[in-house]
């Protein structure tokens, strides 16, 4: 792997496949490179900085990053590591979400011309036929091979058809602004991977899928996540970050 390559993808779970993400950067373009967050609570916290950061990276080499609004999958809501199905929030609370959304993330990212920021509202309006398109090429079987969902059905507890379709929804983003790079947590493997296969359907070449480590919430135990009631927000004041910080159990951290 070249010295780019393997900076970019220092600290990442997986690169996949091997050896694209190199062979993507020998086409001596500036990638777009996206991460879709869906505006689902009011803050963001430090578990979404290890994503923002690896973004930094890319456009400080030069890259574009394409930060999407997930305005329509909030509506939806998630499945990723849940045990039930999301509350659903009005179109006035997730409006205002993605704009605190915006304004945290610029703590973060650069603006300007390596910076676009879209909403999945934009393409995932779409009509009849073109759902009809998209859904044609996946099928149930794919979409139960999530572990989420196999948990939930074995365990007697629904899953809502809205639910199967969000890694659908999720992949066809890429599609729409044409990703050469897709950055998640681990937990969004599957959707990462969902949207190569859809990519590879609309005949577009399949997009790079980097995953980041999850950062572990408070509790020592959850993913950070305001749903759990573990994060630390990146707004809060300093002296209750670092409170928060010194509450963390010393077998948590690195030895």
């Amino acid at each position: 792997m070249d010295p780019t390559a393997r900076f970019l993808a220092r600290n990442a779970v997986e690169c996949l496949p091997e050896g694209a993400l190199e062979a993507r950067l020998r086409e001596g373009r500036p990638l777009r490179v996206k991460l879709g967050i869906d505006p689902t609570s009011s803050d963001l916290h430090l578990g979404h900085t290890v994503v923002l950061q690896k973004l930094r990276e890319f456009q400080d080499a030069g890259h574009t990053v394409v930060l999407i609004v997930g305005d329509y999958t909030a509506r939806v809501g998630d499945p990723s590591g849940r045990s039930a199905t999301r509350p659903v929030l009005s179109g006035e609370e997730i409006e205002a979400n993605a704009q605190t959304y915006l304004d945290q993330a610029s703590r973060v990212l650069a603006g300007g011309e390596r910076l676009e920021v879209r909403r999945n509202s934009e393409w995932l309006d779409m009509s009849m036929e073109d759902l009809f398109r998209l859904v044609r090429t996946v099928t149930v079987a794919q979409l139960l091979e999530r572990d989420d969902f196999a948990k939930r059905m074995a365990a007697a507890q629904p899953v809502s058809l809205l639910e199967l379709l969000y890694p659908v929804l999720q992949g066809y983003d890429s599609v729409a602004v044409r990703a050469d790079v897709e950055l998640g947590g681990t937990d969004q493997t599957f959707n990462l991977l969902m949207g190569r296969a859809l990519q590879a359907a609309y005949g577009q070449p399949p997009q790079v899928v980097l995953t980041l480590p999850l950062l572990t919430g408070l509790d020592g135990t959850l993913k950070m996540s305001k749903s759990f009631g573990n994060q630390i927000g990146i707004t809060e004041p300093p002296e209750e970050m670092y409170g928060k910080t010194l509450s963390i159990q010393d077998a948590e951290l690195p030895a």
